[in-house]
């Protein structure tokens, strides 16, 4: 294990050795690892946004097992999905990659502007399908979101006992919010500030713009000077505000977009001490010889290989 991995391990006094060793895992696993980097392949976006509007542009995607294979072949450092899509591969790609259950869901059949998702997975079925992780969403912003907090704080305390790993999808939303202020600088900080305090190991979030949402922050952001002009500053930031760099921080892909856009945010995420992406449609949607090297020159942006 290299010096890299051992020092974010130190980061997490509290936990116990297993919780330690599934950090590990997800840290050591596919060509970034040992450096501290992570490229994660999620897979949730059935559920959450239908799938036709997820797997008709790649139908090979419809296949669960297709995205197991996908995440293996691209060196990803771990995979990620709900329930079903786990269950329909966990066997056959038993130990070949670090797995992560996604615990909750939401569907767009419904879809509140004060988001509450259902839990639709437990620790014991992490447990069960050899998972090094569980995932749980949370929306801060949501007027549901001291629900969210508390179900969060009872998986995560749950999880650690049982030495798994947690990491938290953190996406800002509800009627409080304005569209904009979704990824607004203040507030996508904010929550990274927040899955801190809730126990995440592993915090996921959008990358920010250099809106500011909150009237009392943009005083502060102002006052002090806070540089959030460029997205490499603007990541620098949210790292920041994840205790001072000492949590893991990944931001997501968003919905497919050109290779080149992602490259950039890929460089800005890199200089700005980012640990990394975790990207969906912008993978699974493309062909798969065309998404295993999008994700690997994605890996190799990380790894400092490709500048």
């Amino acid at each position: 294990m290299g010096d890299r991995v051992q020092e974010i391990l130190g980061w997490y006094e509290s936990d116990n050795p297993g919780t330690k060793t599934s950090l590990a895992r997800l840290l050591n696993g596919g060509k970034l690892g040992g450096s501290g980097k992570l490229v994660i392949l999620p897979v949730d976006q059935g559920f959450e946004h239908g799938p036709a509007r997820s797997f008709a542009p790649n139908p090979a995607g419809y296949n669960p097992q297709y995205h197991f294979q996908l995440a293996i072949d691209a060196g990803c450092n771990a995979y990620a999905a709900p329930l079903g899509f786990l269950e329909a591969g966990a066997g056959r790609f038993a130990g070949r990659i670090p797995l992560i259950l996604k615990l909750n869901n939401h569907d767009v059949l419904h879809d509140d502007k004060d988001p509450l998702p259902s839990v639709t997975g437990s620790v014991r079925d992490a447990l069960r399908l050899g998972c090094c992780a569980v995932g749980y969403t949370i929306y801060p912003g949501s007027s549901h979101c001291t629900a969210m907090y508390e179900q969060l704080r009872a998986i995560a305390e749950e999880a650690k006992s049982c030495g798994l790993a947690v990491v938290v999808w953190s996406y800002p939303r509800g009627s409080a919010l304005s569209k904009e202020g979704e990824t607004g600088m203040d507030v996508v900080a904010y929550a990274a500030q927040i899955a801190a305090q809730l126990g995440a190991h592993v915090i996921k979030v959008k990358l920010p713009t250099a809106h500011l949402e909150q009237a009392a922050a943009k005083k502060i952001y102002e006052a002090e000077q806070i540089p959030i002009k460029t997205l490499p500053e603007r990541v620098k930031h949210v790292v920041q505000s994840a205790f001072d760099g000492r949590r893991i921080v990944i931001f997501s892909g968003g919905a497919k977009s050109d290779e080149k856009s992602v490259y950039e945010e890929a460089r800005a995420i890199r200089d700005g001490g980012g640990f990394g992406s975790i990207i969906g449609r912008n993978s699974f949607q493309r062909p798969k010889a065309d998404a295993v090297k999008f994700l690997q020159t994605i890996m190799g942006i990380y790894a400092g290989e490709i500048q």
